[in-house]
């Protein structure tokens, strides 16, 4: 395997998931992080995600993203985030999320 892939990167599953409601999450102590509800087609998790430099919660909802699913909860200022909604670094290096290029079934993985 080559050097700096952590060994258990290809155990990681990514599934596509809609978001299906968004706020803001001032109490978080990360900038800019949104509360998100993700439905992932047989089930509804809760995501912390940083798209607050990029996005305004309104117009995250009905927004198809990937999300690596088996990562473990994470407790951040008392909300339970089950999922990580994964992005990529504008030029400012903040968040552009990633997600499907046309609607696909919810709850489908990542090849």
């Amino acid at each position: 395997m080559a050097s700096g892939v952590p060994p258990n990167l290809f155990e990681t599953t990514f599934a596509v998931g809609e978001v299906v409601a968004a706020e803001p999450f001032p109490e978080a102590r990360k900038p800019e992080l949104a509360k998100l509800d993700v439905d992932l087609g047989d089930e509804v998790v809760q995501s912390a995600a940083q798209t607050g430099y990029n996005y305004d919660p309104e117009e995250l909802v009905g927004r198809q993203v990937l999300c690596a699913t088996n990562l473990g909860t994470v407790n951040i200022a008392g909300y339970e985030s089950e999922v990580l909604t994964v992005g990529v670094p504008d030029d400012d290096g903040n968040p552009v999320l990633v997600g499907p290029d046309e609607d696909v079934p919810l709850g489908g993985e990542l090849y």
